[in-house]
């Protein structure tokens, strides 16, 4: 397993291998070193579980990894892709996933007449980001070009307008926990009061959500979308159904054992022994 920081999830995984004798060799991606024409597949045994917390590290060390013919869990298309708001919205629109309206733009002006077209409010989201941060809703024109105006003097990232229609659902969402295109587990993310986002690192209640067949069916295929592997996918309850917003590649899941029961970590240890 690759890291940069040791979370819950990691720990518990490592200590699900150690009970039943799989080896795991825990490496810190901070303290690695490769050189590219050098052979270093001996370093990373038969199957590499991906848990970078940096998109852009996690990115380019499995493609450092998969270039020398080690298999990587998730792989690397799949990282791309659900690291990125916006491919996993194209992926998901090209094959027929139901997903929240959605909007590009790179100036504040043509921002501004995409949120008209979708009617206050609107959410803007970063392309690249997690846990919640810099999402913020747009309340009106007055609130939309002061956000505008400061994203216009932070890392160009920003100056990508990823904006979603605004969808009418009870205040929490749905986190599926997805191996191998199966929901093994699922939790309500009930906001907490007076916030409208439902991150559990931003005080989000876990509660067990069964599992549905519409939650079964629209999870698989997003995971189908998106290549597949240990993902997490989001849902929100629609007026007209589920839609899933967002597709986590290294999910956390320390509020979805407790609650669910589910032992994730010796799922994902049974999911490595089979693909590697």
């Amino acid at each position: 397993m690759v890291y940069d920081y040791i979370r819950w999830e990691e720990k518990a995984i490592a200590n699900a291998a150690k009970k039943r004798g799989v080896e795991m060799k825990l490496l810190d991606s901070k303290d690695l070193f490769l050189l590219l024409d050098d052979d270093y597949t001996k370093i990373f045994g038969d199957i590499v579980l991906q848990r970078c917390v940096s998109y852009f590290r996690s990115l380019h060390l499995t493609a450092a990894l998969e270039a020398k013919g080690i298999s990587v869990v998730n792989r690397f298309n799949v990282a791309l892709t659900t690291g990125n708001k916006l491919l996993t919205s194209l992926a998901l629109l090209k094959n027929g996933v139901p997903t929240p309206r959605t909007s590009l733009s790179f100036t504040p002006k043509s921002a501004l007449k995409s949120v008209e077209n979708f009617g206050y409010p609107s959410i803007l989201k970063p392309a690249i980001g997690s846990w919640g941060r810099l999402v913020a809703p747009l309340k009106d024109k007055d609130s939309a070009e002061a956000i505008f105006e400061d994203r216009e003097h932070m890392f160009p990232l920003y100056q990508i307008y990823y904006i979603q229609e605004y969808v009418k659902r009870p205040p929490r969402d749905i986190r599926s926990i997805v191996i191998d295109d199966k929901v093994v587990a699922a939790i309500y993310r009930v906001s907490p009061s007076g916030n409208w986002k439902t991150n559990m690192a931003l005080g989000g209640k876990a509660v067990n959500c069964p599992i549905t067949e519409e939650l079964e069916d629209i999870c698989a295929k997003a995971s189908k979308t998106v290549g597949g592997g240990i993902l997490g996918v989001d849902c929100m309850e629609g007026p007209d159904g589920l839609l899933v917003h967002e597709i986590n590649n290294t999910t956390e899941f320390k509020n979805t054992v407790p609650i669910t029961g589910v032992d994730i970590p010796n799922l994902i240890i049974d999911y490595l022994i089979r693909t590697s």
